[in-house]
């Protein structure tokens, strides 16, 4: 073959691949120009969601699924970890987000997150059904439940009336060494309780909390790793009391049929605001507004409220759609300036972590 057919033949398989690709490429840039021509892979990249959670995986299980049936063909990434830890992640990640939704922090992260800038400002359309104390101001993120924070104990090692009525009675040498607390730094819930505790006694003073929570530590038998580890512990009563969150006390009480109860402390509770938010430079934030309406939608916070035992934000929510269980529920509100813990609750929890945790009198 001569060197010109040579270069012809070369020039005619390059011409047909040329136009091979071209065609090809008809659908794609189709797909750029009805997604606002983003360039990052149009309507299918938009259907991915990347979410942190700090729900129990009896939530979550219950929630992704209807989501996903709802709105076929979306590829839902659940990723879960303790409320502190993903306010660590995602703060780490603010240069290059890795996840698009926040779903279930206390409000003291949240507010931290959101004067961070990790949080975007949004207003979905429930906004204004969620009261301002259960939302941030600026939209970064919105309460989706109450969590009271109560004493939980093992009805079958424990009478009701041997159970402590109160925080202070936890401090009585009798319960020591039958106290489990769940792993305190790692925990949304246990930071905002122990936060509390020192709240309490006098804010403008933590060394008046500390003291109360050196007691605490002193009667406390073990830190648990984490929530699995601590109901495990409970039901094996390596440990009868303990100090958690309603919602999750009653799942693992109906649903999981441990034997464990609740007492509600009469001098009142902190109630937690534990919310959601959409991540800051999120790259699917589409599919995060998506979740966030279908998240607040009415026939799925009764729904909640029914099997799993959450208390709504809405305010909008008739309360006879809402369960015996909820209508029943009487709570005494301890009177907490929030602002005041989500500034306060970092430098006291640290403190308590290296001065107290493991150190209490014996």
């Amino acid at each position: 073959m001569t060197n010109g057919m040579k270069k012809w033949m070369v020039g005619v398989l390059t011409g047909a691949l040329a136009f091979s690709l071209t065609a090809c490429s008809g659908g794609g840039s189709t797909g750029t120009s009805s997604n606002g021509g983003n360039g990052n892979g149009g309507a299918a990249e938009e259907k991915k969601l990347v979410i942190y959670t700090a729900r129990d995986k009896n939530v979550v299980d219950a929630v992704i699924p209807k989501f996903k049936e709802k709105n076929p063909g979306y590829d839902v990434q659940v990723l879960t970890m303790g409320a502190q830890q993903i306010l660590e992640r995602v703060r780490g990640e603010k240069a290059n987000p890795q996840a698009d939704f926040w779903w279930g922090g206390t409000q003291s992260a949240l507010m931290t997150a959101a004067n961070e800038g990790l949080l975007e400002a949004v207003k979905p359309s429930f906004a204004d059904k969620v009261p301002a104390q259960y939302k941030d101001a600026e939209g970064r993120w919105y309460g989706e439940m109450l969590l009271p924070e109560v004493i939980m104990y093992n009805s079958d090692a424990l009478k009701k009336e041997d159970v402590p009525k109160d925080w202070d009675d936890l401090l009585d040498p009798k319960y020591k060494g039958k106290i489990l607390i769940r792993g305190v730094l790692a925990s949304g819930t246990m930071r905002t309780i122990y936060s509390s505790m020192i709240y309490r006694q006098d804010p403008k003073d933590p060394a008046k909390g500390y003291e109360w929570l050196k007691k605490l530590d002193a009667n406390t038998k073990e830190y648990t790793q984490d929530p699995t580890n601590l109901y495990l512990k409970m039901a094996r009563q390596e440990g009868v009391l303990s100090l958690w969150n309603l919602q999750d006390i009653l799942i693992q009480k109906e649903k999981q049929k441990q034997p464990f109860d609740f007492a509600v402390p009469s001098s009142g509770v902190p109630i937690l605001v534990d919310g959601v938010g959409v991540v800051k430079g999120a790259k699917h934030k589409e599919s995060a507004m998506k979740f966030y309406e279908f998240l607040f939608e009415e026939s799925l916070r009764v729904e909640l409220a029914e099997n799993l035992f959450q208390i709504p934000t809405r305010n909008d929510i008739s309360k006879d759609k809402m369960p015996n269980w909820y209508k029943n529920l009487d709570l005494k509100p301890m009177n907490i300036d929030w602002a005041v813990m989500a500034e306060k609750e970092k430098e006291w929890m640290q403190y308590w972590d290296e001065n107290i945790k493991g150190k209490g009198a014996k």
